[in-house]
């Protein structure tokens, strides 16, 4: 008997490092690629690295019991139970400029179509059924991709905020290696890139306060409080940003993701104020409050940008937390509504240009939700010069 017990139990660990074996080997060209050379030598010198990794000025802090406990307490209607209202983008739309000068499409979650005085930004692509670095595992799209690649026209940089997967595609980027065009990136994430068959010469790698030039375009890299990673053994290996776009006509910013941050202030002074400002509304908890930094603080977020209008995202396309789907956009319009900023809530696919009045009907469902009363996101150690202290985590 003990002699088939001990048969079995190697039988069993055989075929559980098979299974092992095979998964990494299928998630092996999804996991991307360390820095190496110059690049790493060039990634050691940024102000932002310290003791072998890249850090925040604000440390980022968990709290694993509300972690643990929310996996409990997830809302039933953390993804739709119905289709999502979804505009599909037409081709020939994109084919016309834009009266204004200043038109975006929101694709969901972080996706964003930016058309600026001339220019064509695209950033944080995901066309992919799934975020993850295998076909069979991981958290799925809500719809399918509301235009096919080949129908975009030409794009003139496409902008990474960090290498999330929710953020670096690996199958969207190899599908977009033969575009002409600039991949904008954070330091390290072009090791990525060039592992997946992006030439170097289309990669511009830049560090918090980096310019870039597309002609009469300026994009400049700046701080986010975030983290970066696709494994276990790399985190915060390269850097996380949210890019500036300064043209000659407008202004826009994009967060990528974030918590709330004293830079805001330096960016708003620097670069503002923006025309439009895309934001991070979603995807919170109280477990993780300077990861992201929610729909109250994102409204604080964008004044101190200094604003005009403001756009929600990385909402509305993947469940990556434990709110209901619809919970960002209801507490952000609350919020929104209650400090008169001019907020706009396109469907997805929905193109707009944020100068021009436009009324936007209300196109998701009313659903069950924690208000901000109920669930607070405050991000702590962030000290701002006009009002004094934001406030620290509330107590776990």
């Amino acid at each position: 008997m003990r002699k088939h017990l001990r048969r079995g139990a190697k039988w069993l660990g055989i075929l559980t490092l098979i299974v092992l074996g095979l998964t990494l080997a299928d998630a092996w060209q999804g996991l991307g690629h360390r820095a190496t050379g110059e690049r790493r030598a060039r990634m050691e010198r940024s102000p932002q690295w310290k003791d072998g990794a890249f850090e925040n000025p604000e440390p980022i802090v968990n709290y694993v019991g509300p972690m643990l406990s929310g996996v409990f307490s997830v809302s039933p209607d953390a993804a739709p139970h119905e289709p999502v209202s979804t505009t599909p983008l037409d081709p020939a739309l994109l084919a016309t400029k834009p009266e204004s000068g200043l038109r975006l499409t929101w694709l969901g979650h972080s996706t964003m179509l930016i058309e600026l005085d001339g220019y064509r930004v695209l950033t944080d692509p995901v066309w992919s059924e799934r975020v993850s670095p295998l076909d069979w595992v991981g958290p799925t799209r809500w719809y399918a991709p509301l235009i096919k690649l080949e129908q975009l026209p030409r794009i003139d940089a496409v902008l990474i905020s960090h290498d999330h997967y929710d953020h670096l595609d690996h199958r969207t980027l190899i599908a977009m290696k033969d575009w002409d065009t600039k991949f904008i990136v954070p330091l390290g994430v072009g090791a990525h890139l060039e592992y997946w068959g992006i030439a170097p010469e289309k990669i511009v790698e830049v560090d918090w306060w980096d310019s870039t030039k597309l002609g009469a375009l300026e994009i400049i890299s700046t701080p986010v409080r975030h983290a970066s990673g696709r494994h276990v053994f790399d985190k915060d290996a390269t850097l996380w940003s949210g890019y500036a776009l300064l043209g000659p006509a407008h202004r826009a910013y994009f967060s990528g993701d974030t918590g709330l941050f004293t830079a805001l202030q330096d960016i708003g002074e620097k670069f503002g104020p923006f025309d439009v400002t895309m934001l991070e509304v979603g995807q919170y908890h109280r477990a993780w409050p300077d990861w992201h930094m929610g729909p109250e603080q994102a409204v604080t977020a964008h004044q101190l940008l200094r604003g005009k209008v403001f756009v929600p995202m990385h909402w509305g396309l993947v469940t990556l937390a434990y709110h209901s789907w619809t919970e960002p956009i209801e507490r952000t319009v609350t919020a929104s509504s209650q400090t008169a900023v001019q907020l706009v809530t396109p469907r997805p696919g929905q193109s707009f240009e944020p100068g021009v009045p436009t009324e936007y009907a209300r196109w998701w469902p009313k659903l069950g939700y924690e208000t901000a009363e109920q669930h607070a996101i405050v991000s702590g150690n962030v000290v701002l010069r006009a009002s004094g202290s934001v406030g620290a985590s509330p107590a776990k």
